[in-house]
């Protein structure tokens, strides 16, 4: 089992909920001193649990968490390129186009480079399962969202065509899409978060959806029938919907 973004909110649930289910565990984090905390914490040695430092942003970075993954553990059944950002933009602002480069490299890029590693490896074995983290915010556009939600369109068409590179070799491809959990990355939000989880509810699910390897997943299950609702609603419709609602945060405002 190898984690991206272990070292808090959804990544550590994950991590929580597969040790709890016995398997062995490869977790990767910037801050990998607080994952190691955590494993020394459950009494987890590094036969039990390998613990990398690394950025999804920096591809050699990733991809030799990757390798040596594979040297020191071997081939996992399952891959989760759960590493993300969240951060609102605004077009208007030229330095904001820096903060759409980061989550771009962040969202998209480093999770295919999380994946990377493993591919060839899985499809010769022909069993396996990769994991990619969309978002609901991937279903339509969001005002103050445009990276963001563009990002987890992105995921969720970038995993269904995995899907179907890997399906004739047996390999699984799951993509979820949470809706709001309680996490770091939704604490500052200044809208409204209907159905809001808590981060070892929906890696509970997220574990039941992974394991019968289904091909897409909504979490919770309220959230796919809004995000269903959002997909069918003619343009005229959502924009008067979404009339008034606030921004998402950006990294140069002041959070209050």
């Amino acid at each position: 089992m190898f984690i991206t973004g272990a070292s808090s909110g959804i990544g550590l649930a994950l991590a929580e909920r597969f040790l709890h289910a016995g398997y062995r565990l490869a977790l990767v984090a910037r801050r990998a001193s607080e994952v190691t905390s955590w494993a020394q914490a459950r009494g987890c040695g590094p036969a039990q649990c390998g613990v990398y430092a690394a950025d999804v942003r920096d591809i050699d970075r990733i991809t030799g968490a990757g390798r040596e993954c594979l040297a020191h553990q071997g081939l996992p059944d399952v891959v989760i390129a759960n590493a993300g950002i969240s951060i609102g933009m605004d077009t208007a602002e030229f330095d904001n186009l820096e903060m759409m480069r980061a989550i771009y490299e962040t969202n998209n890029l480093g999770l295919a480079a999380t994946f990377q590693p493993f591919v060839r490896g899985l499809c010769e074995r022909r069993r396996g399962t990769l994991v990619g983290m969309a978002s609901v915010a991937g279903i339509r556009g969001l005002p103050g969202h445009g990276a963001y939600c563009s990002s987890k369109a992105a995921v969720i068409s970038y995993c269904e065509s995995l899907r179907g590179e890997c399906r004739p070799f047996g390999v699984k491809v799951v993509t979820l899409s949470p809706g709001y959990v309680d996490t770091p990355l939704t604490r500052e939000n200044r809208y409204s978060m209907p159905f809001l989880m808590r981060p070892d509810t929906f890696a509970s699910q997220a574990f039941h959806a992974i394991e019968k390897g289904v091909s897409h997943r909504v979490i919770p299950w309220q959230m796919g029938v809004v995000a269903n609702l959002l997909r069918i609603l003619p343009n005229a419709v959502f924009d008067r919907v979404l009339t008034g609602r606030p921004r998402k945060h950006r990294q140069d405002e002041t959070h209050r």
